[in-house]
């Protein structure tokens, strides 16, 4: 007889308060140790691997199909692979879990090495609560249970392999979608299709050599019926990867990676981050959003955002780098014509990286704090684009110019990141890197923010070309660790969102990782995320819906120039960068870099007749709807739903938005109004002024032909 424990959990609503959740451990002699929800079963073998359960009508659905004998961690110690941990299914012990993710129960499963030497123990303590039924937690200790001292090299944490046939039998075990948030390359697809030669290392922490890095450290994979997804919780951006690779049996390989670069001396151990299996159903967006209220519970504190968040904004980087104060005060007309109320000064205004004086070219005088005042006078607000932590030093170069040793670099040298060999630690951007760890950095920071936002009268920030920083080695600094400036990031972004929220509660502050996904690290100290220099309409939305799961369904996400969007297909962009649907439809707050009233050729974004009544009808849209402060409700299927769709519920009615893969693209079937409330629902298309007919929630399907896009309000 094995043990079996069977706990009744009170729900955390007020709604289910009356309904009791079990949450069921059952533990036999050889294995498996079972927990179960009233929606997920996890299963642990004899080789430590977790299996993930979706329990959906009476069916246990799973994309995990471990090979014999797959372990589900492993470890290397001294060069050398440990490959025998054997699990003592005896003193696996149970008990409740208490903390802040709320009430449930907590596993500790222990093991042993075989061998004499070197003599490891091993303690998984998996634990699942009731506020999250379908999420298992899980931390791995490892102790020097020998005479010796041995390095621990590396541990892989968290290993599965996924296989698609598993829930449709006519697939090949890698044909499954997949969401990967390493920030790793621009452009790069963080949402994917995986294919039979499909490998990516998702690096996370520390840039990498191209100035990229951070993310966010989730990856997920959902066919039709179910999904797994694998990542951890702790709050800092922990230096690790996630590898994900299709092998040559065609399964999925999935799991962390972790390098502790420690020695750890009889009785010593260590302790992995908290990482975590979820199954659900659906897209990336499930796991995301089961991800992010798991890091709220554990500190991760996201600001609310304010009414301004939602503005739609032109920005002056159609004029590229050498925008001047007559060119920003020139667009005033057409921005109140638009009702457009924010304006964004961007990047090359600035002398030097890290000192951000004007240039005495384009912004001479006081001509920056005048501009401000005329755009004040006018009605319309002002953000900065600044890029913070770097410094230029020289040597060095950016896209617009040769560097100069930056007055802050010059006068604080001790403030500067250092690499192993002693020389300055390099960002994106070629700049050197003021250690965020640092009390004074961060103050230097908080100046620098009142000097924008309280003397030249400044509204908000773009703060552009944002991922991690080095790990630094200045030994003046003192660190417990080299990765105290990784961890430490996010304090400079927290002085400069709190300071400018303090001195103007209506103020924007919007952070960009451009091409990629964002990092943990900072994310909590903005008030608008954005889509990030987007390489076409498909990106705009799909990272929408990832902010929207990651923020908040109501979550203000900037869905970046329409000016980036279209579709390359030939090597041509096909729809010019006009698709404000991809951002009106899925959400997302409306921006673009048109240029006027200048219109010869050498700019790109000129303002032309034709765009100009295609603008305003965009804008009059974006104004009267306001979706993208509205409930995102994830109701269909990135991958398996086509078209491809979106829902967002404004004051009782519902929003829906239908996409083909490329703009010029014809669509002809039925499309399925999901989520409607009980009755008959008048169906509206609001873009071209077309009623397409009624129908019912009961039966909730509609006869719809479109190209490109579809955008419908369904009302009562």
């Amino acid at each position: 007889m094995g043990l079996r424990l069977v706990c009744g959990l009170a729900a955390a609503s007020a709604v289910a308060a009356q309904v009791r959740s079990p949450i069921d451990v059952e533990v036999k002699p050889g294995g498996p140790v079972t927990i179960a929800t009233a929606r997920a079963r996890f299963e642990v073998d004899s080789q430590g691997y977790v299996r993930g359960f979706l329990l959906k009508g009476g069916a246990r659905l799973s994309l995990d199909d471990p090979l014999a004998g797959e372990p589900g961690e492993s470890v290397i110690v001294d060069g050398s692979a440990v490959k025998e941990l054997a699990i003592d299914f005896g003193r696996v012990r149970v008990a409740e879990a208490r903390g802040v993710l709320g009430r449930g129960k907590r596993v500790e499963i222990p093991a042993r090495s075989r061998q004499t030497e070197p003599r490891i123990e091993r303690t998984a303590v998996l634990e699942i609560y009731e506020d999250f039924p379908q999420l298992l937690v899980s931390t791995i200790t490892y102790k020097n249970a020998g005479k010796a001292a041995f390095g621990l090299d590396r541990i892989f944490t968290g290993q599965h392999r996924f296989n698609a046939r598993l829930t449709d039998g006519k697939a090949e075990p890698y044909q499954m979608w997949s969401f990967q948030g390493a920030s790793a390359k621009w452009g790069l697809d963080d949402v994917v299709r995986l294919s039979r030669e499909f490998s990516r290392e998702n690096v996370m922490g520390p840039p990498l050599e191209n100035g990229f890095g951070g993310g966010i450290p989730v990856a997920a994979f959902w066919t039709a019926r179910a999904g797994a997804a694998v990542g951890h919780l702790d709050t800092l951006p922990l230096a690790l990867s996630m590898p994900v690779s299709v092998a040559g049996d065609g399964g999925v390989r999935a799991e962390l990676r972790i390098d502790p670069g420690v020695r750890l001396r009889p009785g010593e151990s260590y302790a992995s981050p908290a990482a975590f299996l979820a199954v659900y159903e659906g897209d990336f967006y499930g796991p995301l959003r089961m991800y992010s209220l798991a890091l709220q519970r554990r500190g991760w504190k996201l600001p609310e955002p304010n009414r301004e968040d939602y503005a739609v904004s032109w920005c002056g980087w159609g004029y590229g780098f050498n925008v001047t104060a007559k060119d920003m005060l020139g667009a005033i007309p057409k921005l109140k014509e638009y009702g457009i109320h924010w304006a964004t000064l961007d990047d090359r205004w600035f002398d030097t990286y890290g000192d951000w004086n004007p240039r005495s070219d384009t912004f001479p005088g006081d001509s920056i704090r005048k501009m401000v005042e005329e755009y004040h006078r006018s009605g319309i607000l002002v953000q900065i684009w600044w890029l913070p932590i770097g410094a230029e030093i020289p040597g060095h170069r950016s896209p617009s110019h040769a560097y100069i040793e930056s007055k802050v670099a010059r006068e604080h040298p001790d403030w500067l990141v250092l690499d192993k060999s002693g020389r300055p630690a390099i960002i994106v951007r070629d700049l050197a890197t003021l250690c965020p760890a640092l009390p004074e950095v961060q103050q230097h920071h908080k100046r620098l923010t009142e000097r924008f936002i309280r003397d030249w009268g400044f509204d908000g920030h773009k703060l552009d070309n944002i991922y991690s920083v080095p790990p630094c080695y200045n030994p003046k600094h003192r660190h417990k660790s080299p990765y105290d400036s990784v961890n430490a990031m996010g304090e400079v972004y927290r002085a400069i969102f709190e300071t400018t929220r303090a001195l103007k509660p209506q103020s924007v502050t919007q952070s960009c990782p451009c091409g990629t996904p964002p990092s943990v690290a900072w994310l909590p100290y903005m008030d608008q995320a954005v889509t990030a220099d987007p390489v076409g309409s498909m990106q705009v939305r799909r990272r929408v819906k990832m902010y929207k799961a990651l923020l908040g369904p109501r979550a203000a996400v900037y869905g970046d120039h329409v000016e980036l969007t279209g579709v390359l297909r030939s090597g041509r962009r096909r729809d010019g960068g006009r698709d404000f649907a991809s951002s009106v439809g899925t959400g997302a707050v409306v921006g673009t870099k048109f240029v006027w009233p200048q219109t010869d050729s050498k700019y790109r974004a000129a303002l032309t007749p034709e765009k100009d009544r295609d603008w305003k009808k965009w804008m009059d849209i974006y104004h009267d709807k306001m979706l993208s402060g509205g409930e995102f409700r994830n109701l269909y299927v990135i991958g398996y739903d086509d078209p491809e769709g979106y829902a967002i519920e404004v004051d009782g009615k519902m929003y829906y938005a239908f996409y083909t893969p490329y703009p010029d693209d014809p669509w002809k079937g039925r499309i399925e109004l999901r989520g409607l409330a009980p009755g008959k629902h008048r169906v509206f298309d609001y873009v071209n002024g077309r009623e397409l007919g009624t129908v019912d929630a009961k039966n909730p399907w509609l006869e719809a032909e479109f190209t490109g896009s579809l955008l419908i309000e369904a009302s009562r």
